[in-house]
């Protein structure tokens, strides 16, 4: 525990982890609220309601970027009064639209998004010294199964016991709160020297091909997990136990905390592409679990996974990336998780549909094996070109 020590110990570090808890419930419990609006309370159905989400998902993966770019260049504060006045009035709005102008307005939304996330990974490479920031990523992503753990259960209580529209106000005066917050609190994105050392960088210094083979592999450790939360609902439903799937998701997801705090623990870094292969070599199997108690368990190995894959993306993307365009870098790298995302659920879902939860958890796994065969390829032959004579 001395590096986690050492960490909250860091001025500003444990206000910025509090914070930026408090500000992703938002967008952990936004996916939960839309799907239950427009499928239950418009009447809409599960089709209709995926079919708003993949919209905004598609805003968000082409927002983060662009916020990251206007940390860059403007500072976070304008960036914040930006998303904070955007997803305000979406949630405003979004209450009294007919499902064809929702589908709009969600685009828009997304690409308004307040990125959380984004904000978090760049506040902790400014505050942190190199040598803490596995630990201090391991913090974050726990504390992102946490945010996750809360957020979506919290909206389905407000959507249920009061109403949807009723959760959607909610949502827009828990957006604005946050976004004074971190107003008010201004967390650094920059160090000092950075701030002094900043100047422009030409994309093609820093978005290399290895930076791209590791939001590729970012990209393909979130397939697996979208994928998986899908499959985990259709096994735990196949088998009558459908009652069960709180305490199945609430255990991958302690599972995967456990895993994270272990990671950040640890003197050294396991590669990236050696943590993918073996979530997804983990994932495979999970399937043949049966009854709801046994596929917690069979869970616990891929899940132990899970947060160190995602910390070990965050913390490559900071140590390649130039401190001029990190809210870029990260940007690029909350769009690559959000893609994953977006890909894994519905190919998953398919594959469930037209065979079994078994081969959804098989899919989700040789998905996770392919990016980090393709990226060990990649990483081989950089090698073989360094050590070549000229």
């Amino acid at each position: 525990m001395q590096l986690y020590r050492q960490v909250l110990a860091l001025p500003g570090v444990r206000t910025l982890l509090v914070l930026i808890f408090f500000a992703r419930l938002p967008s952990t419990a936004a996916g939960m609220i839309l799907t239950l609006h427009v499928a239950v309370s418009m009447g809409r159905g599960y089709g209709a309601a995926g079919t708003v989400g993949a919209v905004a998902t598609i805003g968000i993966a082409l927002g983060a970027p662009v916020m990251g770019r206007v940390v860059d260049r403007y500072g976070l504060r304008r960036m914040l009064v930006i998303t904070s006045v955007g997803e305000a009035t979406f949630w405003l709005v979004a209450r009294f639209l007919p499902f064809t102008l929702l589908l709009v307005c969600a685009f828009v939304g997304g690409l308004l998004v307040l990125p959380a996330m984004s904000i978090g990974r760049q506040a902790i490479a400014a505050l942190v010294p190199d040598d803490l920031r596995r630990s201090a990523y391991s913090m974050d992503t726990v504390s992102t199964e946490l945010s996750f753990m809360i957020g979506p259960a919290a909206a389905v209580l407000v959507c249920t016991q009061f109403s949807t529209q009723t959760a959607m106000l909610a949502m827009a005066v828990g957006l604005v709160l946050v976004g004074v917050l971190l107003y008010v609190v201004n967390p650094a994105v920059r160090s000092a020297e950075e701030k002094a050392a900043a100047a422009e960088v030409p994309r093609r210094s820093w978005l290399t091909p290895r930076m791209i083979s590791v939001l590729v592999i970012g990209a393909g450790a979130v397939f697996v997990l979208g994928g998986t939360e899908v499959a985990i609902v259709a096994h735990v439903q196949w088998s009558g136990d459908l009652d069960w799937t709180g305490v199945v998701v609430a255990v991958w997801a302690a599972g995967s905390a456990v895993g994270g705090l272990v990671y950040g623990a640890l003197r050294r870094s396991i590669p990236q592409v050696v943590l993918m292969a073996c979530l997804g070599a983990l994932t495979i199997p999970v399937g043949l679990a049966g009854d709801w108690w046994m596929l917690m368990l069979a869970l616990i190995p891929a899940a132990a996974l899970c947060a160190p894959t995602v910390a070990a993306t965050a913390e490559e993307v900071a140590r390649l990336a130039p401190p001029a365009v990190r809210g870029l870098a990260t940007g690029l790298q909350s769009s690559a998780f959000t893609l994953g995302q977006a890909a894994g659920a519905p190919a998953v879902g398919f594959v469930v549909d037209h065979a079994s939860p078994a081969w959804g958890f098989a899919l989700a796994g040789v998905g996770g094996l392919a990016v980090a065969a393709v990226a060990g390829l990649l990483a081989a032959r950089r090698r073989e070109l360094a050590e070549s004579p000229a």
